[in-house]
């Protein structure tokens, strides 16, 4: 019972430092999309996008160095390109979310288009959390934890085995 505890107690720790950089990710992507939507003529979308990436690489850095520090980092190639494609597609599903709600359904004021900016990002975060701890930034083997089956020493003997009589 002690292990699944240890473990509920490990995710309960990766939620909450998930959320921190998250939450702060949200704020920064709805400061910069609110900000871009005020200084500019840009569509709704568009200002979002532009918001979305901002706050992809703010996330990164907030991921790698602190929520995921303890993760393998071998490989950052690998999981800088891993994580902006399933940064990207998360950008596809927040703005998709603001899409449809904009030109689908014509809801378009600034409080409609916050509001429906962060259910997306409420959508999008799920998909990301399951993507990032899965694929991304993947939990390092345990100290003296063995990656497969032990290999079977086998041993032969020196003289054949004695042939038994059958009657």
């Amino acid at each position: 019972m002690e292990r699944g505890s240890s473990r509920l107690q490990r995710l309960v720790r990766e939620v909450a430092k998930f959320g921190a950089v998250g939450g702060a990710g949200v704020l920064v992507n709805l400061g910069v999309f609110n900000l871009v939507r005020h200084v500019s003529d840009l569509p709704v979308v568009r200002a979002s996008i532009i918001a979305t990436v901002v706050a992809i690489a703010f996330n990164y850095v907030g991921f790698r160095y602190w929520t995921y520090r303890d993760r393998d980092k071998g490989g950052r190639t690998r999981e800088l390109t891993l994580f902006l494609v399933f940064s990207a597609i998360g950008l596809v599903i927040e703005n998709g979310v603001l899409y449809l709600a904009t030109y689908g359904f014509g809801w378009d004021s600034p409080l409609q288009s916050n509001v429906f900016k962060f259910v997306g990002i409420g959508v999008a975060t799920l998909f990301r959390f399951w993507s990032y701890r899965s694929w991304v930034f993947r939990a390092m083997p345990a100290q003296g934890a063995v990656a497969g089956p032990e290999p079977v020493l086998r041993h032969e003997p020196d003289e054949p085995a004695p042939r038994q009589r059958v009657p």
